[in-house]
């Protein structure tokens, strides 16, 4: 398997003939793996620094403090350890992924109680870590930007009006998930078939990640059946899709020669060679309109065919199935 580095300027600054060159390097990629990384996409390194910066300032805050801001999986605020399960999404019972995470994400409601309490309800940020909101809000004002324009290059690929996708996404349900990975000095030796983050794949249309490289980091499984390490590149952000975007190509863009999609991936346990390693992802899970109809691609783009799904509803099943009870 290869995942490929993408350079998105000529999309953004090239000819007609660039932009499709660019397109048609994706559609290659996620067809593969699933996974690229992408390079040229305009997002300063400070922002990335800055933001991870000041979530670490909350990560290193005592439990007590951290406390008041716990919620469970969905919720805006912090995720303490042992509250998400991700190999519970694949059927796998395993012990709880180590890791913590501060979540935000979408917040413009939509005027339905019951639609705008899950998906658009009030992010909270932590007094005690002031500068958190304003580099978050800031991130993630970039991130749906960039998510946008990758959603416009996807129907580039497939030769679809650029619209195709975004059209879907005036008013998105998206997570901004930031993690912290503690060392094996804080956590302990991992159980068995423990991990950072337990194998899955993730639910909505695209992902993008801003990674540190460690020792105790991300794999993704290979069509022929193995995990092997992603490649890291301090400029890049690594992208892949979801099971939302999967089905809506009709499985264009995910392996065809085992049950698993293509963008399966896990993050590895702590190691006992980096004791001290602790790890800051900044990852941005973005989806479309709470009450998009996605109905999938069929020949010659897609090669499977799916009842047409709510995204909201398709989602909600897919983050209850990772909770620990």
């Amino acid at each position: 398997m290869t995942v490929p580095l993408i350079d998105l300027e000529p999309w953004f600054h090239g000819s007609l003939k660039d932009r499709v060159h660019v397109a048609d390097q994706i559609d290659r990629a996620l067809q593969d793996s699933g996974f690229l990384l992408i390079t040229g996409h305009g997002v300063p390194r400070s922002l990335r620094d800055d933001t991870r910066k000041q979530a670490r300032r909350f990560f290193r805050l005592s439990g007590e403090a951290k406390q008041r801001y716990a919620v469970s999986v969905g919720g805006r605020g912090w995720l303490p350890p042992g509250v998400e399960a991700n190999s519970y999404a694949e059927g796998v019972e395993s012990p709880p992924d180590l890791k913590e995470s501060y979540s935000v994400g979408s917040d413009t409601p939509v005027g339905d109680p019951a639609v705008d309490n899950f998906w658009f309800a009030p992010n909270v940020w932590p007094d005690e870590v002031p500068f958190l909101e304003s580099t978050s809000v800031e991130y993630m004002a970039r991130m749906r930007a960039l998510s946008d324009e990758l959603l416009t290059v996807f129907a580039v690929a497939l030769r679809l009006p650029e619209s195709h996708f975004t059209r879907h996404t005036g008013n998105p349900t998206y997570t901004f998930n930031i993690n912290w990975y503690p060392p094996l000095t804080v956590v302990g030796h991992p159980e068995d078939g423990q991990f950072r983050i337990g194998p899955h794949t993730d639910f909505g249309t695209v992902t993008v990640l801003d990674r540190e490289a460690g020792v105790g980091g991300l794999q993704v499984f290979t069509k022929d059946g193995r995990w092997e390490n992603a490649p890291y590149h301090p400029d890049a952000f690594t992208v892949n899709i979801g099971d939302l975007m999967a089905r809506w190509t009709g499985d264009r863009w995910r392996s065809t020669r085992h049950r698993w999609r293509s963008t399966r991936h896990r993050v590895l346990p702590p190691h006992a060679s980096a004791p001290d390693e602790d790890l800051v992802s900044l990852i941005f899970f973005y989806e479309t309109d709470h009450d998009a109809r996605i109905s999938p691609l069929g020949p010659p783009i897609g090669k499977a065919d799916y009842p047409e799904v709510i995204a909201a509803e398709y989602l909600k099943e897919k983050l209850d199935a990772i909770s620990v009870t």
